[in-house]
């Protein structure tokens, strides 16, 4: 049995080295959360309240995101846990998605009740605190957006940071509204529309986590083309136990039972599938088997 070096390490150093900017962008979320929910309270303004919602949302998004780059870089495998800790990313970015569809929900149940009777909503300090707020958010978004490319936790973060960038256009546009033409609906609608924004993204973030949770293979993968060129290689006679999945962002990992003529050289068959793995799909830590065909038996015996 054969195994290829994995580079989890770099992965998580992938991850790791966006922590200052993450650092920073949890500060600057922090500073605008109290100032929005502030104004948002005092003004009754729902498309405020929204959006405030969708900034504590980023806030404790931003926090796990930190923690769990923390715990995957730090405790690394054990003999207890042979994978460490880096599915913790995963876990924080699914927690985002539930805690999105939560305000979600939550701006339609309270926009549904201000229909019959929308308050009055001042204007200018709705607007001024949307211009401070897409300023905010422009500078996390900008912050956020090269980590998102490596990493499905900080992917998740920045996403929460784009729809707050336009729960802030929505503000603005509904401060404007209220403030030259006094029409009450435009907070109320503009909160909705804030709210519904952000389902199909979430709904995206959600699918990529569970997909990883559930050892799905990855959707770039081709899992059947890549059971068809292992047989292929010299002396292998056929494949099975084939699996293909992901530990967490940038960390595909592959196991198979590769059956070989009685001439085949093991270590030549393992030579040349690990490199195929390698080469081809960018899967670098593979575990395969290399065993005799007469051991295929024991393989069809067991239950799964």
């Amino acid at each position: 049995m054969g195994h290829g070096h994995g580079h989890g390490h770099q992965a998580v150093s992938a991850s790791g080295r966006q922590l200052p900017r993450l650092v920073a962008a949890l500060l600057i979320g922090c500073v605008f959360l109290a100032l929005e929910i502030t104004v948002g309270v005092l003004t009754h303004s729902l498309a405020l309240v929204s959006d405030a919602a969708h900034m504590l949302t980023d806030v404790f998004g931003l926090g796990m995101a930190f923690t769990a780059i923390l715990l995957a870089g730090r405790s690394g495998p054990t003999y207890r846990r042979t994978y460490g800790l880096y599915r913790s990313e995963v876990l924080a970015a699914l927690g985002n998605a539930v805690l999105l569809f939560g305000v979600a929900a939550y701006v339609l149940v309270e926009a549904i009740s201000r229909i019959v009777d929308p308050p009055a909503v001042p204007g200018l300090p709705v607007l001024l605190t949307a211009v401070a707020g897409l300023i905010a958010n422009l500078v996390a978004f900008a912050l956020l957006k090269e980590g998102s490319k490596e990493s499905l936790n900080i992917r998740g973060a920045y996403l929460e940071v784009l729809a707050d960038l336009i729960g802030s256009v929505g503000v603005l546009l509904s401060g404007v509204i209220t403030l030259t033409t006094g029409w009450r609906y435009a907070d109320p609608i503009i909160g909705v529309a804030i709210g519904v924004w952000v389902l199909p993204r979430t709904f995206t973030l959600a699918g990529r986590a569970l997909r990883i949770l559930f050892q799905h293979a990855p959707a770039d993968v081709d899992v059947e083309r890549i059971a068809s060129e292992l047989g292929g290689l010299a002396g292998v006679r056929d494949v099975h136990d084939l699996h293909v999945w992901t530990l967490t962002s940038g960390m595909e990992v592959a196991s198979a039972h590769l059956a070989v003529e009685p001439h085949a050289e093991p270590a030549k068959v393992l030579a040349a599938a690990q490199n195929l793995l390698a080469e081809t799909y960018d899967i670098k830590h593979a575990t395969l088997q290399v065993e005799p065909c007469e051991s295929t038996r024991r393989c069809e015996e067991l239950s799964w």
